[in-house]
């Protein structure tokens, strides 16, 4: 099913709200937008593969824009619009969109994003002029009424960092359907493992750009429900959006958990969450008492999942579950957990090792990036493919994670790795050897700190530490900077020059942040 399908049956039903300025899209509306845009794209010249791009923060044209691309058989790059504008334009260029498509409330970013790609061939700005890019909505009107004769499903091709710094994108194969039929593997799940119908309202308060509000809310009016969007998260605000829609479902990471929290208890008391029937969580661990605290709060409604953009595999655990295995984010809905050496020999029930799963075909494929796709397969099975993390699954079949791939850090349920800003800090005139890590955070999960060793004959200081944390953020985006800074004598290294990193981690494992 697609937005066309509800179009005839429910055409007036919302396909989407904007929760604060309540600005709706009908299901005709998104209907006859994504038709128009699909047309107009076709008309550029785009066929079944190509990539376009998109800068965005929530709007509702980005559900336009998402099923213009789904149901015409392209690719769509959603870009973080907290990033500078050179990391901006790598993804942009690398993904090799033919079409951006931007917020014109994201004013000089985007203008110099279009600077920086000039191999796109047509940018156009929606929601305000921008330099650089001609009309959305004269793009829209040119298609006239015209529809598609052939609507082959496209698909997501989203950017998740590498462990080099070097963000990598993430290609599925297209499925050989048409956008109206059955076998998009998220819209199924949604219906099997969580229960999501055209009678839901579902709340999505984070950013657009990231995987699973991209994916879960495409997925939701696929199904017929309407998706209320918050255009930024805040604690009370979320709140007040599940009362004022009566929402029925909501999704959320943990960070958001620990601001709700956080609230007074007046606040929290004072909005209506009776509606809600599932809470849905994921994206970065969530603490066993902020995840009981929200169970104790909003009642046995918590659903986690554990998945990846890579869609490698997927986890499901409910609260009665979690309740009897806490801290273990549940038994695998798309295909056998294996749980690896590394000689890729599996291991017991128990032990710890690297999480494959795997699927009838290879799920995806890194873009421009044979060698790392390579990596991501298990050396005797093409189909198992993992993306890093170590775990172990016991006697029931619940899979448990215990470490980070490859030491990366997720903050407030945002990926960041850390050789970009251990790259943005190691030509600094002041710093001879730098690691940066994540430390714990009981708000946002881990919080980024740069270990720094620095030059002979520079000294130590607050100040010193302040002017890296500025440096860092003309070099990278602003949450991905460390928060804290921290020197010593010298970094533990192996003879031939490895950064012993797990040292490091360990030593902050325990100790408080700051």
């Amino acid at each position: 099913m697609f937005p066309g399908t509800h179009a005839l049956s429910t055409p007036g039903k919302p396909a989407v709200i904007m929760a604060g300025s309540g600005r709706k899209l009908t299901y005709r509306e998104l209907d006859d937008s994504s038709r128009q845009l699909a047309v107009a794209l076709a008309d550029l010249g785009l066929v079944k593969g190509d990539v376009i791009a998109m800068l965005s923060d929530n709007a509702a044209e980005c559900f336009t824009i998402y099923w213009a691309a789904v149901r015409s058989g392209l690719y769509l790059t959603a870009v973080n619009f907290h990033l500078t504008a050179d990391e901006v334009a790598y993804i942009v260029n690398d993904c090799g969109a033919k079409v951006l498509l931007a917020s014109g409330g994201l004013g000089e970013l985007a203008e110099e994003v279009r600077f920086l790609a000039p191999g796109v061939g047509h940018a156009f700005s929606f929601d305000g002029p921008l330099n650089g890019f001609d009309s959305y909505a004269d793009l829209l009107a040119s298609a006239g009424d015209r529809t598609l004769a052939n609507q082959p499903r496209g698909s997501d091709m989203l950017y998740s960092s590498g462990t080099t710094g070097r963000p990598k994108g993430i290609k599925p194969p297209l499925l050989p359907i048409q956008v109206d039929e059955p076998g998009d593997p998220i819209t199924g799940l949604l219906g099997s493992a969580f229960g999501i119908t055209a009678d839901d309202v579902y709340l999505s308060p984070a950013p657009i750009y990231h995987a699973a509000p991209l994916r879960w809310c495409g997925a939701v009016q696929a199904l017929g429900g309407t998706v209320v969007v918050l255009e930024r998260f805040k604690a009370e605000t979320t709140l007040a959006a599940i009362e004022q829609y009566r929402a029925t479902a909501v999704q959320v990471v943990p960070t958001m958990f620990v601001r709700m929290l956080q609230l007074p208890e007046e606040a929290r008391a004072a909005y209506d969450v009776s509606s809600l029937r599932i809470a849905i969580h994921a994206a970065a661990p969530c603490p066993t008492d902020v995840k009981q605290a929200m169970i104790d709060w909003w009642g046995p409604i918590l659903v986690e999942y554990y998945s990846s953009t890579e869609a490698c595999g997927f986890t499901v655990i409910n609260s009665q579950e979690w309740l009897t295995k806490r801290g273990s984010v549940g038994r695998s809905m798309l295909g056998p957990v294996h749980i690896c050496g590394d000689d890729g020999a599996e291991l017991p029930t128990g032990e710890a090792g690297l999480v494959f799963f795997e699927r009838d075909v290879r799920p995806f494929e890194y873009h421009n990036n044979p060698g790392k796709t390579k990596e991501a397969e298990h050396p005797d099975h093409g189909n198992w493919t993992t993306v890093g993390d170590i775990g172990y699954v016991d006697a029931d079949g619940y899979l448990f994670l215990t470490d980070r791939k490859s030491f990366m850090i997720i903050s407030g349920g945002v990926n960041i790795y850390p050789q970009e800003v251990e790259d943005a800090l190691s030509m600094h005139p002041a710093v001879f050897d730098v690691a940066v890590i994540g430390v714990p955070d009981p708000a946002m999960g881990q919080q980024v700190k740069a270990v720094v060793q620095l030059r002979d004959g520079v000294e130590p200081s607050a100040e010193l530490g302040e002017q890296l944390i500025a440096h860092a953020r003309t070099k990278v985006a602003a949450f991905k900077a460390p928060k804290t800074v921290d020197f010593v004598e010298s970094l533990p290294r192996t003879p031939t020059g490895k950064l012993v990193k797990r040292t490091l981690v360990q030593q902050y494992a325990a100790a408080p942040t700051g």
